[in-house]
């Protein structure tokens, strides 16, 4: 079967995580349209998005917005708009259109969600977006003395890998990211920061109780790199117990990246491709990911609807 002819079926895929990684995914999976589904990180307090949810609350914005520029394919005024970022001095310098947009939508609307469909009819991006949880949450690490320490600033500082990542407060998932799951035939995990984007949407209870009950294949996509910060002190195999854990015991079948680790455990499947983009090494090239990750359906047999 040719890649071309898979990319037409009716496969239904997850792909869960945040930032620059999340959206990489989702760009690769574009052609897919509206059977792809990412359920989007909601915890980040940092830059522009840290400083409005300092002033207005609600949900983190800035994923979802990263997302949603890496989608868009036909260039226009709203897409420029979008990804307009502010400089110079004042209130504005660093804050980002985009951000700004989506949470003027969101007190406009009943839910956050509404204001993601709004963008992504604007903006002409068919796969779904999906917030983790439409209510706000920050995440949190206990580190081996005890200490907790809040946000995900402050946990990428860490200088050794904490204990356990939690949320505080607990908060329920987006009804709809539980469905897609139910209804998916692949899940994919990373690739990202492992403990700010990949791990939060884990974390939340009933994602973590409904990718236990999956019947779908799940995938984890390596970084190409060593991670910054304490996560790059963090062995693969330990990073797929902890995803594993939260998953309440799911096991993950297939590892894609760009070699094979031989001290992981021969339960799991690795596909190993050059994925690397050619100007950048540090960057998933999004043709290479899309023949990666259509080759690894293929190879475990993922049911066609």
């Amino acid at each position: 079967m040719t890649h071309q002819t898979l990319s037409h079926q009716s496969t239904r895929i997850v792909a869960i995580g945040g930032g620059h990684g999340l959206g990489r995914v989702l760009s690769a999976l574009s052609e897919h349209g509206s059977r792809v589904t990412g359920i989007v990180t909601t915890t980040d307090n940092g830059g522009s998005t840290g400083r409005i949810r300092a002033c207005q609350g609600g949900i983190a914005w800035g994923d979802i917005r990263n997302c949603l520029n890496q989608l868009i394919t036909e260039p226009s005024v709203g897409s420029m708009l979008f990804e307009y970022r502010f400089k110079g001095k004042g209130e504005l310098n660093g804050h980002n259109l985009g951000n700004l947009i989506l949470t003027a939508l969101d007190n406009l609307s009943v839910r956050p969600l509404e204001a993601i469909q709004l963008i992504r009819d604007l903006l002409d991006v068919r796969p779904h977006l999906l917030p983790m949880s439409e209510h706000p949450a920050e995440l949190a690490a206990l580190t081996a003395e005890g200490e907790t320490v809040s946000g995900e600033t402050h946990i990428d500082e860490l200088a050794v890998p904490p204990t356990r990542l939690f949320l505080s407060p607990t908060v329920p998932a987006t009804r709809e990211a539980i469905d897609a799951i139910a209804n998916a035939d692949v899940i994919l995990l990373g690739p990202g920061s492992f403990l700010t984007s990949v791990m939060p949407p884990l974390l939340v209870t009933e994602i973590g109780r409904a990718l236990k009950h999956t019947h779908a294949t799940v995938m984890f996509i390596r970084n190409l790199g060593k991670e910054i910060g304490p996560a790059s002190q963090m062995s693969l195999e330990t990073m797929l117990t902890w995803c594993e854990r939260a998953m309440g015991g799911k096991e993950i079948g297939v590892v894609i990246g760009d070699k094979n680790a031989p001290q992981l455990e021969s339960r799991y499947q690795q596909k190993e491709t050059k994925l690397a983009s050619s100007n950048r090494p540090w960057r998933h090239d999004r043709d290479k990911l899309r023949q990666a990750i259509d080759e690894a359906l293929l190879d475990s047999h993922v049911p066609i609807r």
